[in-house]
């Protein structure tokens, strides 16, 4: 066995950016490609240019379709990588979703920054445009779960269900004789479709990657409850905005509400789900159910086999502009559910122009605010926040719902780590600093483990 390292390319000290290099004398595995999100000084790491020439890279290894995690493939295709992106089924399909999604919002962005003129660039440009996007789709290359996957002569990889979306996975790599477990986005065991994260493996694992969103806190159950957040805004005579990233997580508000008005406990008042990158996401998560995908929870297709979970009878899909602007002039108390879930982009963006400014209406934040975005703004009280050029007054209530995270926090996270034994060295990732922080020091007292939280660019030989 030669020399291995592993080099931290991004999600150090904040939570998007995911990419990591491990690479022997013969391969070079990149696991995951995402986006830098959040804070300006973060987004502009995606215009830096990429450390390693992607055309040296051997395969890289897709372990979710979030943003954070795929976002950065295009890029790394257009400037050379034409090897397998090797990942699991729904990944591959929802990760096609994300990344057409992106490259056609980058564009739009790009474009409308020019003709209103608050971009700081003569000419504005997207980071990659739709052409980049299908020419990644072609070098997917889907694999099942639970299956050892060769990549190249000295390395190998396997995935396993986490629980966090569909087609979700930790994985475990294997190059030339070291093991690397990563955790990367792990559920919470609860999630009302998929099943909770496998057990990891045992023993043998040299080298543990682990995300740490919430690695300082704990998921409680919030003071008002879902259905009291809802009928307080129905009886002040406002609607409800959910910003919910596109992919899972307005699944799972779906299916709360269908449980909601059908035990009476809310009101059976119309929901819309404006997102077309949501919609396209429902369509697969219907058909896993259809086909009993195996992250699926057992029993969960024969029980939804002749109806469905996502629309308790008053669910409009909005699919084009024209349905999207009619949302504006609503007469009657609604509940609009839009991407994105941090409210970064999106046709969330002019709903929150609209709904903003009226006291009356409310507006549910369901997932991860990272810091930068709109959503932590409003999450922290902001008074107004700025959309498109303009300062948006801050008049709707603002409510924090953490019931619906599909992030383990600190407890879980150190359960589910707890039943690998031993591993040589850890790395904390995917969090703010004050997160990782936390993690690691408990990963330390209660497990004995040497950890580190790694800095940007650092790299480290596998013992």
């Amino acid at each position: 066995m030669g020399k291995v390292t592993i080099a931290f390319l991004g999600a150090t000290e904040t939570v998007t950016g995911s990419r990591f290099l491990v690479a022997s004398e013969k391969s070079k595995i990149l696991v995951d490609a995402g986006m830098f999100q959040g804070l300006r000084e973060d987004r502009r790491k995606n215009w830096d240019p990429f450390p390693v020439e992607p055309s040296t890279i051997d395969a890289i290894v897709l372990t979710h379709a979030h943003l954070d995690h795929s976002g950065y493939l295009p890029l790394l295709v257009r400037d050379g990588f034409k090897k397998k992106i090797v990942t699991t089924n729904y990944t591959a399909k929802l990760a096609a979703v994300v990344l057409r999604d992106s490259a056609r919002l980058q564009v739009e962005d790009a474009r409308f920054a020019a003709e209103k003129g608050f971009s700081k660039h003569e000419k504005p440009l997207p980071l990659y445009n739709s052409e980049d996007a299908e020419k990644t789709l072609l070098y997917f290359a889907p694999v099942p779960f639970r299956e050892r996957t060769q990549l190249t002569s000295d390395s190998w990889v396997s995935f396993y269900p986490s629980g966090h979306i569909l087609g979700s996975a930790f994985i475990v790599l294997e190059v030339d004789g070291k093991t690397f477990l990563f955790t990367s986005d792990m559920g919470r065991g609860n999630h009302p479709l998929l099943s909770p994260p496998d057990n990891p493996p045992p023993t043998g694992i040299d080298v543990i990657v682990t995300e740490s969103t919430y690695g300082n806190r704990i998921h409680e159950t919030p003071r008002h409850s879902f259905a009291e957040i809802i009928n307080s805004a129905i009886k002040r005579g406002g609607s409800i905005l959910i910003p919910a990233f596109a992919v899972d997580r307005t699944e799972v508000i779906l299916m709360a509400l269908h449980d909601l008005i059908e035990t009476e406990a809310i009101p059976n008042i119309p929901i819309y789900v404006d997102s077309p990158m949501a919609l396209k996401a429902l369509d697969y998560y219907r058909d896993a159910i259809r086909t009993n995908a195996p992250e699926l929870l057992a029993g969960i297709a024969k029980q939804w086999e002749s109806s469905d979970p996502f629309d308790p009878g008053n669910l409009s899909e909005m699919r084009t502009v024209d349905e999207s602007k009619s949302l504006n002039n609503l007469e009657y108390s609604s509940i609009i559910i839009s991407a994105s879930g941090m409210a970064t982009g999106g046709r969330v963006v002019h709903h929150l122009a609209n709904m903003l400014p009226d006291p009356k209406n409310t507006v549910i934040l369901v997932g991860f605010q990272a810091a930068g975005s709109r959503g932590r703004s409003l999450e922290e009280g902001k008074k107004e926040v700025k959309m498109h050029g303009k300062w948006i007054p801050v008049n709707a209530k603002i409510v924090k719902v953490e019931s619906f995270s599909v992030h383990a926090d600190g407890d879980e996270m150190v359960a589910w780590l707890r039943k690998t034994k031993d591993p040589k060295q850890v790395f904390v990732v995917h969090g703010e600093p004050d997160a990782q922080a936390a993690l690691v020091e408990r990963l330390h007292s209660e497990l004995g483990w040497k950890t580190v939280a790694p800095k940007r660019m650092q790299v480290f030989e596998v013992l």
